[in-house]
């Protein structure tokens, strides 16, 4: 692979990495709460947790497009108060990555908190443990199987993040480019031997990160 491809590889890396980052207090909050408690709206939360799923791609970039801009709800704020633009730099990329991937990693999570037996949390808080501390030595630590697999399989799914990236990053080589625009590129412009060099790489991440997930799942089964 030449100097540029790996330049690819490494800031798609990168930008998954830091959206996983993004997401996993936010997802373990939600899917705890997903889990362990009932309210009423539940439904909505799970629904709108689940949207990105099933909604288009560019329809979720879009949306951000809509909120993240300079004229935006988030947008504007952010760019009179801090004097920081989100929209076609690499903060959109992220923000992308970590909308599309959130689902991923709440249904897993979620599923991982339900089947942990909560007799073994009540116990913990008839010895003299707070919230924090049975979260963190009980109910973390049994359902890791499944929080390590969700993990997983939301870093795969940001790795191969497309259709909202290009409406809110777009396509700016050495700031917004990742690995699926590249290869979408590299097809248009007719580079067919630099878009399987790239669709190899990215294969073979997503597989590698898919078959641990599974084999997690599998041991937690």
């Amino acid at each position: 692979m030449s100097g540029v491809e790996w330049q690819l590889v490494g800031f798609s890396l990168r930008m998954a990495l830091t959206s996983l980052l993004l997401i996993l207090p936010v997802g373990l909050a939600l899917a705890w709460w997903l889990a362990r408690k009932n309210w009423p709206g539940k439904a909505l939360v799970e629904t709108l947790v689940s949207l990105p799923l099933v909604l288009p791609p560019v329809v979720t970039g879009l949306l951000l497009l809509q909120l993240f801009g300079r004229r935006g709800l988030v947008g504007s704020w952010l760019h009179s108060t801090l004097d920081c633009d989100v929209v076609f730099t690499w903060r959109a990329v992220v923000i992308a990555l970590a909308a599309m991937s959130l689902p991923l990693f709440v249904r897993a999570a979620r599923t991982a908190f339900e089947e942990v037996d909560v007799k073994f949390e009540q116990l913990a808080r008839t010895l003299g443990a707070g919230e924090w501390r049975v979260f963190f030595t009980i109910t973390l630590p049994l359902a890791k199987r499944g929080v390590l697999a969700g993990t997983l399989l939301s870093f795969a799914r940001a790795l191969g993040e497309f259709g909202a990236t290009i409406m809110v990053a777009g396509n700016i080589p050495g700031r917004t480019t990742t690995l699926p625009v590249a290869i979408y590129q590299a097809v248009e412009n007719g580079e067919d031997a630099h878009a399987w060099t790239l669709a190899g790489v990215s294969a073979v991440i997503a597989f590698a990160a898919v078959f641990i997930s599974e084999k997690l799942l599998r041991r937690k089964t």
